[in-house]
């Protein structure tokens, strides 16, 4: 069932002239689900990149190797560089990622219901850390919650113009029919 966050965020970019792309971790890609929920996304949503496993982070969408050596995959500034990879890989105005423990165990050190939610876009990136509390479900759904939050914030402070995901010079899109 598609949330109201996707359907803002949506709109949002689409008023805007935007495109965004996604690179998931943890939730697996319940944020590109979410959004291709929502009838007409494919005006603006590129595509996404479920990272699950560590090494994909660095090969496909270009996080540093001695990072992720060092602070493991659930790290603010691995988020960040989730979403600054897949916007530039995916040819995205925006890029937004998810990284963190939804359990049953902790991971590289952080507790279970650690998680950080990244957005990357014209002017720069922000990363917000989360602690959930819940059980796998429950931590995987508010992460979605939460960096859908986190887009939409970022795109209502920026201003209202579209950029390379639209120009002339952007890849070509294949519509779905929506």
């Amino acid at each position: 069932m598609t949330g109201s966050g996707a359907a803002d965020v949506l709109r949002l970019l689409d008023e805007r002239g935007w495109t965004l792309a996604v690179a998931e971790s943890l939730t697996g890609g319940l944020v590109a689900a979410e959004l291709t929920g929502v009838p007409g996304a494919s005006r603006t949503f590129r595509g996404s990149v479920t990272a699950y496993a560590t090494g994909i982070k660095h090969e496909l969408l270009g996080v540093d190797a001695a990072l992720l050596a060092a602070r493991g995959a659930v790290d603010p500034d691995v988020a960040r560089a989730m979403a600054e990879g897949v916007r530039d890989r995916l040819g995205a105005d925006w890029g937004v990622a998810t990284t963190g423990v939804a359990g049953p165990d902790p991971q590289d050190g952080r507790p279970v219901g650690t998680v950080f939610v990244a957005v990357a876009g014209p002017a720069g990136a922000a990363v917000s850390p989360l602690l959930l509390s819940g059980g796998r479900a429950e931590i995987r759904a508010a992460s979605v919650t939460a960096v859908l939050a986190l887009l939409a914030a970022q795109l209502q402070d920026s201003p209202a113009t579209g950029g390379p995901g639209r120009g002339p010079e952007a890849p070509e899109r294949e519509e779905d029919g929506e």
